[in-house]
Order: C-alpha cells, then sequence, then structure tokens
C-alpha cells in the first residue's frame, strides 16, 4: 500500500510539473509576441513619421533653394546654398552618429525587454 500511493504521487509530481513546462512555455510565447508586436509598431511608427517628415523637407527645401535663388538673382545658387547645408548638416550626424543612435536606440529597446 505504501507503494502504490507512492507511485499515485510520483504521478501527481509528473503531472504537475507537465502543468508547469506546459504553462512557462506558453508564458514566454506570449512574452515574445508581446515584446515583438511592440518593437514592430514602434518601427513602424517611426518609419510612418519618417516619410511624412522626409516629404516636408523636401518640398520645404525646394522652396528654400528657390527664394534663396531669387535672393541672389541665380537659381543655382539658391540650390547650391541647399545643398551645402545639408552637407554640414550630414557631416555633424556623421561625427555624433554613435551617441545619437546607440543611446536612444538601446534605452527605447530596454525598456520594451526589461521593464514590461
Amino acid at each position: 500500500m505504501p507503494f502504490e500511493n507512492l507511485k499515485e504521487k510520483a504521478g501527481d509530481i509528473q503531472a504537475n510539473l507537465k502543468n508547469a513546462i506546459d504553462s512557462n512555455t506558453e508564458y514566454y510565447k506570449l512574452w515574445l509576441f508581446k515584446v515583438f508586436m511592440k518593437s514592430t509598431t514602434m518601427i513602424v511608427r517611426v518609419l510612418l513619421m519618417l516619410v511624412f517628415f522626409l516629404f516636408f523637407l523636401f518640398f520645404a527645401s525646394i522652396g528654400l533653394a528657390l527664394y534663396l535663388g531669387k535672393l541672389m538673382d541665380n537659381t543655382v545658387l539658391g540650390f547650391l546654398a541647399v545643398s551645402v547645408f545639408y552637407l554640414i548638416m550630414v557631416l555633424i550626424a556623421y561625427l555624433i552618429k554613435d551617441k545619437i543612435v546607440e543611446g536612444s536606440m538601446l534605452q527605447k529597446f530596454s525598456k520594451i525587454f526589461f521593464n514590461e
């Protein structure tokens, strides 16, 4: 009789262990889905805002170049002035790229992965 009781308890332990493993597996699947979806939606939002900002920047640059060209009585010089401004901005961005990208991206994704 004690062996039968022990056999039943071993069966219960095995069933409980299987349930615990299944529950943990489901939990981590849901957690991974949540993190993936938050990351994906954040990236889509940023890309969408970037597209609209680039449209704005494109038309504003053309307008500024035409305005500067009218002021200098030479449209080519207006476009050249705007392009030199963008070249300077690219050089500045290149010099500080590690601080901008690494810091902000690491901080945002750390919040998603480890705080929630």
